[in-house]
This record gives structure tokens, sequence and C-alpha cells, in this order.
């Protein structure tokens, strides 16, 4: 069965390429021409041997992703709507902003975790993406949109952390200086509160950003707004935030998305304060996008600034990010990977 090279490291290659009795450097060279160059064909590597690229052509592939659709928002927010191989859809989404361009990657084909108020786990867990999948996404908006990304956030479709092993080899790729060699301070991961993936991610020794989709500070109502809270309850995930923080030496983020009626109360504020100064995080407070389910919509502006000003005197280190990419369903909590025919 042939397998897709995007789906190894460096180092894992160099173990395959020594299966085929290749010498390792052309490991490297390959390495090189996937990720430094966008080689999309064996054949195109110039400075490989023919006999090396009819044996690559026999036992690899270079998985690629199908463009379905790109949309662009009236305030300049891209969504791109890819298919996969199987015929599934994911969404990644290019956000512009103060001189950064952000790209937002998924890491599942659906999420197994349903959040009420987010669309990616709508119709649930498929499957999880391949670490070539989820490189292919930069890959797709670097050579084929000629985008330079600043900044990249696993923030898409998905729970990265539940698909550990694929974003493990997708960070090793992303960083290796003989790969795409992106800081890993530019790379951000986000996790609706999977301890074990947070210790794993600590005990990588790479300093990612770790940010947590809180959504509210008090088990009871996390419970309800992010059920994995039952599983992870909130004194255990600050301890692993904590850990997380003294051993990688970075900020963590607080994701706190504001809902009418449901974790906007001053009351709310307090409890959030009380973590983001225990932890010394900052955090990101957005308005909650309209969704599929008109029962989650966005507090007045009122409430909002009431809610900021709450944290300001409390002396937290907040910012109050704009939604952006509603117009186009790209905005967050909205991304759900649906077909043409769905969308």
């Amino acid at each position: 069965m042939m397998k897709s090279i995007k789906d190894f490291t460096l180092e894992e290659l160099k173990k395959e390429f020594s299966g085929i009795d290749e010498p390792l450097y052309r490991a490297e060279q390959v390495f090189s021409w996937l990720y430094r160059k966008g080689a999309s064909r064996f054949e195109d590597m110039t400075d490989l041997s023919k006999g090396l690229i009819d044996k690559l052509g026999k036992k690899y592939f270079i998985s690629a992703l199908e463009l379905s659709e790109r949309q662009k928002s009236g305030e300049g927010t891209e969504k791109f709507l890819f298919k996969l191989r199987d015929g599934s859809f994911i969404e990644t989404v290019l956000i512009p902003a103060k001189g950064r361009k952000t790209l937002c990657l998924s890491t599942q084909v659906g999420c197994r975790f349903a959040c009420p108020f987010c669309a990616s786990g709508e119709r649930g867990f498929m499957r999880n993406l391949t670490p070539g999948e989820i490189t292919s996404q930069i890959l797709f908006l670097k050579y084929n949109g000629a985008h330079a990304i600043t900044n990249y956030v696993f923030m898409g479709m998905g729970e990265p952390l539940d698909n550990f092993e694929n974003l493990r080899a997708a960070l090793k790729i992303m960083t290796s200086p003989k790969g795409m060699d992106i800081g890993a301070r530019r790379i951000t991961v986000s996790t609706c509160g999977i301890i074990p993936g947070i210790k794993k991610l600590a005990d990588l020794s790479m300093q990612i950003n770790l940010s947590v989709s809180l959504h509210a500070a008090d088990d009871e109502l996390r419970d309800q707004l992010v059920p994995v809270n039952r599983r992870y309850p909130l004194e255990k995930l600050i301890k692993a935030c904590e850990e997380y923080a003294t051993k990688t030496n970075r900020l963590i983020t607080l994701e706190y998305v504001l809902i009418k009626g449901e974790n906007d109360l001053r009351l709310d504020a307090e409890r959030l304060a009380a973590v983001a100064r225990r932890l010394r995080a900052k955090v990101n407070l957005i308005a909650c996008s309209g969704t599929f389910r008109q029962k989650f919509q966005p507090p007045s502006q009122k409430a909002v600034d009431a809610f900021l000003g709450s944290l300001v005197r409390k002396k937290v280190n907040v910012t109050l990010r704009k939604s952006r990419g509603s117009d186009i369903q790209a905005a967050c909590g909205q991304l759900a990977g649906r077909g043409k025919s769905e969308v």
C-alpha cells in the first residue's frame, strides 16, 4: 500500500530511506523539496536520480488538498474549503490584521467534544487529519496563494490535542530547519482542556504557545459550555496549565467567548479574573458569533464593555478581539467543513 510521503517527520523519513537502501542525505533532499520548494511531484526534484524517482513513485505519493471553494469576507478574512482524498471536507481561515497574517488550521474532520455553541462538532467526529493533511493547508496558502503567513494557530476544526501524534509530527515538520523552518513562538495550539495532551505538548520541549478555550470559570457552567470539563475539571486544568507555563516559559492565553445570558455577568468576570491572575495568563475576549443554534447569541455592546471593564479593574491582561469573517461563516465557532452543496 502506497504511503503519503508528507506524513513523515525528517527523522521518520530517514528511517524509510534506510529501509529502501538509500543514503540519509537523500531524505533531507526530498524533505527540502516538499517543504522549502513546494514540490508536488517527484519528477520536479531535479537533483534526484531517475532511479530514485521511480523508486519513490512506486512506494509513496505526495498528498495534496483540493480547493473546493474560496470565500473572502468584506474585512479581508479568507476561508478555504478543502476536499480530502476520501471526499471529506475541512476549512482553513486566513486572518489579516495589523501587519500580520494568521493562518487558522484544522486538525480533524468534525470534533468529538460537542461544545454546544461551536459548529465544528455539529455532525460529530469523523476522523483525524494526517500530518500531511495538516501541513498541506500551510503549503497550499504559501505556494498557491503566495501568502506571507506570520502566525499559525491550531484553532480550526477539531481538537488538536485529541489528535496528538499527528499534531506532534506536523509541529516537527513545521519547525524543522530543513522543513518549513517556522519559529515555535509563532505557533499556537488551542485546546478545550485535554489535560494529558497539555502534558505531552509540554514534554516536546518546544516553545509552542498554549491557548485554552475556557469560556467559563466555574465547573457548573463549564460542564454545560465545554462538556469535556466533566472529565477534566477546572482545578486540574489550571494545574496542568501552571505546569505547562513553568516547563515552557510561555504565557498561557485563556480564550473566553462571551455568550448572552450564559457567561457574561459580573460574577463570571470576577471568576475569570481569579483564574487569569493565578496563571498570570492573558485573556482573549470575543463576543459569540451567531451560530446554527439560535440559543447562543452575542451580548450587547454595553454588556461586553462592562465585562471588559471588570477584568481591567482586576488588572487582568485582556484583549477584546473583534469577530472576523462572520459574513462567510469563518468566525470563531462557525467552521463546519461543509461540502459545497451544504454551504
